[in-house]
């Protein structure tokens, strides 16, 4: 069918649904966007105008790292979530019709954009403030604009083309040649795509070293002729790949978008009910549900440590993701060279140590959500929540004195600030077994009405649950690593006996459900 026959499809759809928008209706969305547009006008216009001057040299490059770490996610976001996405009744119903495939994606298409222009915009405005505007303000703002716009729009275009190429995947005999002919036209994009992703986290590396110094202080300074020409030939490289990428609609695969769409809608089911826990398992779900494990005989162990077997084992087959967290072990020193404070970038530093040691609870977390299962494995609850808190401790450890040594925190010697990730690791793996085992969100609670708008308690309760029990454990670091001057030995024997005993307090008071 034409794109005439989508519209009278929709049109239909229109008629039995409910009433459309009328007039008064338009009027009031109309004003409220320009009430919007009056209200954030003059600060925004108070931001430009700081940004205008030199930057920091010494700065440039962890701005620059983080752009670039930015840049890097939004498009493996992009390549993960589809990006091309229908609704249920559409994915379900208008999706397998006789329909114009590239007119029925043209909707989700043009959303695709809104989010595409508003990212842009804003990694447009964090290239001004990594460069900054010595001169020309208007002209470098329009550049910066220009460019980040163009980058999104591109990297966008080219994650469209690898879901287009996603076609190889399937396997069905109805679908093999046009599977055949997609999934060759298809596998370049999607090297593309990952070579960008790469060469932006290449960037990244490079850039915090301060390596790039130089290249940045000539781009900082380019004249408008050399900002002209960079930005036209970005929106011109951009316009070119958006042309495929249209082109390319009707050639993506039913299948690949009925999983995309699939996954979108739990996604969006998890965000309305605020059950965010549902998003990590329909991640992890996802990851081993394409995987074809082997089957290896377990070493011979105590009954507590046998369950808590699984997350090792969980985590040698994922060697990749082992390495990713060693990788974000540099995000601390990126944060201290933009300029971060010391208090500041010490709770980073025991953030992601909790954050990672959250990785490696995912036996916990099945427990709690199916304890007749673990009931039926016949241990004791205690020895084992015991016995699964050595992984997160170890990894958490790691990863801390790592970032800590890396980030230079506090300036103190590396012999004072290096036992400080061991020694903070017990509370950090007590911190994360509870976040895992913690409830989901309670809705039934009271809702705190605030000048900024209202709170829900039952939600403020979870995000603390896990976080609080982390601070608690780690006031003697965090007083260690805030406190100029100050001797760090006492601190770290404190630390160390204190984190033993939140440890040891959490697990004798946890009780199976």
């Amino acid at each position: 069918m034409t794109e005439s026959g989508v519209r009278a499809v929709r049109a239909y759809l229109r008629s039995r649904g409910p009433a459309p928008a009328s007039l008064l209706d338009r009027y009031v969305t109309g004003f409220c966007l320009l009430m919007a547009v009056m209200v954030l006008g003059h600060p925004l216009a108070g931001v430009f105008a700081g940004l205008a001057g030199p930057v920091d040299p010494g700065r440039m490059g962890a701005g620059a790292a983080l752009l670039s770490l930015a840049l890097a996610g939004f498009l493996a976001g992009a390549r993960t979530a589809g990006p091309v996405v229908l609704n249920g009744p559409d994915a379900s119903w208008l999706l397998r019709s006789p329909l114009n495939r590239r007119d029925l994606l043209a909707r989700p298409a043009r959303t695709l954009g809104v989010v595409v222009l508003v990212a842009g915009l804003l990694l447009g405005v964090g290239l001004l403030a990594v460069l900054g505007a010595p001169d020309q303000l208007v002209w470098r703002v329009l550049a910066a604009l220009v460019l980040g716009v163009a980058t999104t729009v591109g990297g966008m275009a080219l994650a469209v083309l690898g879901q287009a190429g996603q076609a190889a995947y399937a396997g069905q005999a109805g679908q093999a040649a046009h599977a055949g002919r997609a999934g060759r036209a298809g596998q370049p994009w999607q090297l593309w795509l990952t070579v960008a992703i790469v060469a932006l986290l290449v960037l990244a590396a490079v850039a915090v070293t301060n390596q790039l110094r130089t290249v940045l202080t000539v781009a900082a300074h380019a004249p408008s002729s050399i900002l002209a020409a960079t930005a036209a030939g970005a929106v011109v490289t951009a316009g070119l790949l958006v042309r495929h990428a249209w082109r390319s609609l009707d050639r993506i695969p039913t299948r690949t978008l009925t999983t995309a769409s699939t996954r979108a809608g739990h996604v969006a089911s998890a965000t309305a009910s605020l059950d965010t826990s549902a998003l990590t398992w329909i991640v992890e779900d996802n990851h081993w549900r394409a995987r074809r494990l082997g089957s290896r005989r377990w070493p011979r162990l105590s009954g507590p440590l046998a369950p808590a077997w699984q997350d090792w084992r969980r985590l040698a087959r994922r060697p990749g993701w082992l390495a990713t967290i060693a990788g974000t072990s540099v995000l601390p020193a990126v944060l201290g060279q933009a300029g971060a404070p010391p208090a500041a970038l010490t709770i980073a530093v025991l953030a992601g140590g909790l954050a990672v040691a959250v990785t490696a609870t995912s036996g916990a977390r099945r427990d709690a959500d199916n304890p007749a299962l673990a009931r039926l494995i016949g241990t004791a609850h205690r020895p084992t929540l015991a016995a699964r808190a050595v992984l997160p401790a170890l990894l958490s450890g790691t990863w801390t004195s790592l970032a800590l040594v890396l980030s230079g925190a506090a300036d103190l010697p590396l012999s004072d600030v290096a036992p400080l990730g061991p020694a903070v690791a017990p509370a950090l793996a007590a911190a994360a077994l509870r976040m895992a085992r913690r409830a989901p969100v309670d809705h039934s609670m009271p809702v705190i009405e605030t000048p900024g708008g209202p709170i829900p308690t039952g939600l403020l309760k979870w995000a603390a649950t896990g976080p609080d029990l982390a601070l608690i454990g780690s006031l003697p670091a965090l007083i260690a690593l805030t406190t100029p001057g100050v001797a760090t030995a006492p601190y770290l024997a404190a630390q160390a006996v204190w984190s033993a005993v939140v440890l040891a307090g959490y697990v004798w008071r946890s009780r199976a459900r």
